[in-house]
């Protein structure tokens, strides 16, 4: 399972104590695997500012976890491949999401222990906003080039009617250039080609004989050309109507068509750009597995390599680092606000001298009912009313919204982040 339970208890006679007795209860039956959560001591301050914090961390819990969320599932958007090569995307300061959870340190640097708790919170906030924001802009940028792409890219398949005729015609198709003649396009059903040949020159006067071409042609249909006066035009256009035959609104223009073209090459290399290419990447993963057994050989032959430890790796776009980076941060931030609540919700329900054990437990898929039961009967007495308390009741400080309540201190972590359709 990638769900994890973060709870914590009140020391016994010390912290290990707590730990070898839950660890015991648990572990040992096979009911979970268990790993101490580290927490450092924290600057405590006063209980009115530790109540309000707890209600204030839950919203900044909810509102971190949708922004990791939007930032994977976007990651795997772009990258448009399985859910393994999305997976191995999503890392955490360099690890897996669980080795990251199960080895959890608190990280000094980002969130310095001296300033306050709801400092700490506060600065969790507005780096976490800013992904969300810029997440926004990207995103808005890449659908519209996205969508563009795929505007232009419909035009050049579909029906003869609506699709781009750039690289169906050619300049010797027309007549160009002429005071009186013009080449029109008419796109003909197949089974009506017989009918075309027959009716065309007649259609309306002035039609040139013998001027019609096949230039191109689908399933359902196809594209003729013909030449007649332009003073006919609007009485061909009528009577080919009525024949079923649809004159396309179409003037050959070589520099409109080859602008087009330059614009389908140039968002198609723009969004090439963004993301990792799936064959280039299935490529350098070949190539990685391949130097790896190399340098495996090499050094069971005691041969030195300059190059030794280095892999090769496949090129990625901007958007994709970008989503790389910004998501390991996210996540990072996410648990360490799960610390936070854990650290304030324990003080509240604890009490002073700080002095609780935080524990991650990750349940076996077949034995969690049996698990909650065991952690019931291990901390029921830190609680007697929580079996039947309303989880709808607002209690400041219990955070009881999130319809959970146990005798014990409870988040859940969950590091199934994609939701693949």
């Amino acid at each position: 399972m990638t769900e994890f339970w973060l709870i914590s208890a009140p020391g016994e006679k010390t912290c290990q104590q707590t730990w070898d007795k839950m660890n015991m209860a648990t572990s040992q039956t096979n009911l979970s695997t268990n790993h101490k959560f580290n927490i450092p001591e924290l600057k405590v301050g006063t209980l009115d500012v530790l109540v309000g914090l707890s209600d204030e961390l839950a919203k900044l819990d909810s509102f971190v976890e949708s922004v990791v969320r939007k930032v994977a599932q976007y990651m795997a958007d772009v990258l448009e491949d399985s859910r393994d090569k999305v997976q191995e995307n999503l890392l955490a300061n360099g690890v897996d999401l669980v080795t990251y959870v199960t080895r959890f340190h608190w990280d000094m640097a980002k969130y310095p222990i001296k300033q306050s708790l709801k400092n700490i919170s506060e600065i969790m906030s507005k780096q976490v906003s800013q992904i969300d924001n810029d997440l926004k802009a990207r995103a808005s940028a890449y659908n519209s080039l996205k969508g563009n792409l795929q505007s232009l890219e419909r035009k050049n398949v579909g029906s003869i009617l609506t699709r781009s005729l750039a690289d169906i015609v050619k300049k010797e198709d027309f007549v160009l250039d002429s005071e009186y003649l013009i080449t029109l396009l008419v796109v003909v059903p197949k089974t009506s080609y017989p009918d075309w040949q027959k009716t065309y020159e007649t259609l309306s006067e002035m039609v040139v004989p013998r001027s019609t071409k096949l230039l191109f042609e689908d399933q359902d249909s196809g594209l003729f050309s013909v030449t007649l006066f332009r003073k006919a035009i609007d009485d061909f256009k009528h009577k080919a109507r009525e024949n079923k035959f649809m004159v396309r609104d179409f003037q050959y223009n070589e520099e409109e068509m080859k602008a087009d073209k330059e614009e389908m090459t140039r968002l198609s290399t723009d969004k090439k750009k963004q993301f990792v290419c799936v064959q280039l990447t299935k490529f350098y993963s070949l190539l990685n597995i391949i130097k790896s057994s190399t340098m495996l050989l090499m050094k069971r032959e005691k041969i030195s390599n300059d190059n030794n430890g280095q892999s090769a790796s496949a090129p990625q776009g901007p958007l994709v680092r970008w989503l790389k980076v910004n998501f390991s941060e996210a996540f990072i931030a996410w648990i360490h606000i799960k610390a936070l609540r854990v650290f304030t919700e324990s003080v509240l329900r604890y009490g002073l001298p700080v002095n609780f054990q935080a524990m991650l437990l990750q349940p076996n898929r077949k034995n969690v009912k049996k698990l909650r039961e065991v952690l019931q009967d291990l901390y029921k007495h830190l609680d007697s009313s929580a079996t039947v308390i309303d989880a709808s009741m607002d209690i400041p400080g219990l955070n009881l919204s999130q319809q959970e309540y146990y005798p014990y201190v409870y988040y859940k972590i969950d590091c199934n982040l994609l939701d693949f359709k």
